[in-house]
């Protein structure tokens, strides 16, 4: 699928970071149907255009949530072609400055590190020009990846939380990390 040049919120060496957009529908909806046995049980992106529209309409709407397409600059797929997506959810202000992320690779973008440097972005994003003091990530403890992307981002281990959410069908156990700015600071 051919990219127009894009504009990034924030650059890495492979990939670049930028909001949702309705436009995008086509090639997310896809992309998701593509990684359907990579997310589950996991997770279930929006597969369908008007899923996506929802879904989408959430993000770019709602100041209590923010969307970012993780965005490889170079691709055989096409230069900006959708890697992954991260969503800070649950955003609140004054004296917690907090959000909860929600992250998903691509089949075909899985295991090259293209989200981790995504994450590293919005990470960079979410302290900088958002002015957040705390991320959280909330992962259920079987999802290795995850919880190794969240690790490998320097996000700790802060709790545990029976039948936290329901997915896939049942209330599902999550583990809760959290990364802060000083602990970033720190490293």
């Amino acid at each position: 699928m051919p990219h127009p040049p894009t504009r990034y919120l924030a650059e890495g060496p492979r990939v670049g970071l930028r909001h949702f957009t309705y436009e995008d529908g086509a090639e997310f909806t896809a992309r998701a149907r593509e990684s359907k046995d990579l997310h589950h049980p996991w997770l279930f992106p929006p597969d369908t255009p008007q899923a996506y529209a929802a879904y989408a309409g959430r993000l770019i709407e709602d100041p209590a949530r923010a969307g970012f397409l993780v965005c490889e600059k170079e691709s055989e797929h096409g230069d900006g072609a959708i890697a992954g997506f991260i969503n800070i959810n649950n955003i609140v202000e004054g004296g917690f400055q907090c959000g909860a992320l929600g992250y998903g690779a691509f089949a075909h973008a899985a295991g090259r590190g293209l989200m981790r440097e995504g994450l590293e972005l919005v990470v960079r994003h979410a302290f900088g020009p958002m002015r957040l003091h705390r991320l959280e990530i909330n992962v259920q403890p079987g999802n290795a990846a995850s919880i190794a992307l969240a690790r490998s981002c320097g996000f700790r281990l802060e709790g545990f939380s029976p039948d936290m959410l329901y997915v896939d069908g049942a209330w599902r156990d999550h583990e809760r990390w959290a990364l802060t700015v000083e602990m970033r600071a720190s490293r």
